[in-house]
């Protein structure tokens, strides 16, 4: 077994986090074994590491329609006014809001967000590309990237998603939409989506029934004047738990903003307070959404990739036989004809002598003609494991194990399993798996009081390194 070196992106995260979080450093060396077990079945080069598949930052998204209601929100959360008629200008894009210490808000390209594998939009003109052909090279056209000053932003990413009212359900946008709903852990809903029925609000409603369950959703409902509607926020509440009912969304805590009348700091404050609690809490979802990520990403070795692996062996070996077979019916039809004009043919093999030299003969002729159909049968495969990596989204390069089948005794002998792919190997994932389920209690217990029954020192900084 050859050691893979520690992949940069690993390294970083674990100097990030080796005060920062405990329990992702332990994560990130998980993550690190995995990469190994990968690197030894020949899914991943030596610099590349699984870790990449999500991004490791606290991630929050926000939906919203026609009204300045986002906007105005956005401006009053994060105290720069500057991003207003940023927003509005670049309403047809996916904005990541970054923090910095820049008084000026700077607006960067969305290959920014492609070639960096700390943000949730790495490679993703791969993936545009594989959705629409030649949107890969227009990522600039649905991404960017805006630096704003804010205290509120230090640590996490804001992704500001296009108006869906208007936004048309291309392959690329609908494919986007699901990408961020997929990788937020939290989102931010206005209900002035929900105004204008399109079918990008269609599947929208459709991606939140989906995810109900993970309690990453939070309504906002932007609270008329009162001066034209007179009615109190807790009418507002009723009548929108209602239609969200009406839409089958039935999970998602609901809060009423201020009104434009009353958006004064004081009472800013007052109606942030709610937000502000779920985005403290925002760290904890990411910390569960990367174990989460690192859990699926040893059960989808055994559950995607091996399957997906053995169904081409199975396939590969099926039309290689097949053609060993027509090659070697070729060969006895030949000699049958010769026996009926000649006579010769079973009389040589019954021959003690010749008989055996003959049918070494063909067998010295027949394995170089399997092993050349292997090879020619091999390429086509690896041609669908590529198509299919891309249509599966895998980080896994499927057609490089397979190829790890093509030696003199994989291609001879009967093997139906990859290459690889032995009780040790899923031992260690067993291993990986149940490490990765222990630091999930830890982090349960470190928010509990089990510990108090049960005498368990539930710290996650006294969590034992893994071996």
């Amino acid at each position: 077994m050859t050691e893979k070196t520690t992949s940069k992106y690993l390294l970083n995260l674990e100097k990030h986090f080796a005060n920062d979080s405990p329990v992702l450093l332990k994560a990130a060396k998980i993550f690190h074994s995995l990469d190994q077990v990968e690197y030894d079945l020949g899914l991943i080069e030596s610099e590349e590491t699984t870790a990449c598949k999500n991004s490791w930052w606290p991630i929050i998204s926000l939906i919203g329609g026609n009204s300045t209601a986002k906007s105005r929100f956005v401006n009053s959360y994060l105290g720069s006014e500057q991003l207003l008629s940023g927003i509005q200008a670049s309403s047809h894009k996916f904005s990541v809001f970054l923090n910095n210490n820049q008084p000026n808000s700077t607006t960067l390209p969305g290959t920014a967000l492609d070639v960096d594998p700390r943000y949730p939009f790495y490679q993703i003109s791969r993936k545009l590309e594989q959705q629409q052909t030649g949107e890969g090279s227009h990522v600039n056209s649905y991404l960017e990237i805006k630096t704003v000053s804010s205290e509120r932003l230090k640590g996490k990413l804001i992704i500001d998603a296009p108006n869906f009212s208007v936004a048309q359900a291309t392959p690329v946008i609908s494919f986007l939409a699901k990408h961020v709903v997929e990788q937020s852990d939290l989102i931010f809903v206005f209900t002035d989506t929900f105004d204008t029925p399109t079918p990008l609000v269609d599947e929208l409603i459709q991606l939140i029934n989906e995810h109900q369950d993970s309690n990453k959703f939070v309504y906002l409902i932007d609270a008329p004047s009162t001066t034209f509607f007179p009615t109190s926020n807790t009418d507002h509440l009723v009548s929108w738990q209602r239609k969200l009912a009406d839409l089958g969304l039935n999970t998602g805590q609901i809060i009423v903003l201020p009104s434009t009348q009353s958006n004064t700091g004081s009472q800013n404050q007052l109606a942030f307070a709610e937000i502000d609690q779920r985005m403290a809490n925002v760290a904890h979802d990411r910390t569960y959404r990367i174990l989460n990520s690192l859990e699926k990403s040893i059960s989808d070795i055994e559950e995607i990739v091996i399957p997906e692996v053995r169904n081409a062996n199975a396939i590969w070996k099926e039309r290689v036989n097949i053609s060993s077979l027509v090659i070697l019916a070729f060969i006895i039809t030949l000699s049958l004809f010769a026996e009926i004009n000649s006579g010769i043919v079973l009389s040589t093999l019954v021959d003690p002598i010749l008989g055996p030299a003959s049918l070494l003969i063909v067998c010295t002729f027949m394995i170089p003609v399997h092993i050349v159909s292997s090879r020619m049968h091999a390429k086509f495969i690896i041609n669908q494991l590529t198509a299919r990596q891309k249509e599966l989204h895998l980080l896994e390069n499927l057609s490089s194990l397979f190829e790890k089948n093509l030696t003199f005794s994989r291609m001879l002998l009967p093997l139906s399993e990859p290459a690889g792919w032995t009780k040790k190997t899923k031992s260690r994932l067993s291993q990986l798996s149940d490490k990765t389920k222990e630091l999930v209690q830890s982090l349960n217990d470190s928010f509990g009081a089990y510990d108090e029954i049960t005498g368990i020192n539930s710290d996650p900084h006294n969590f034992k390194d893994f071996p």
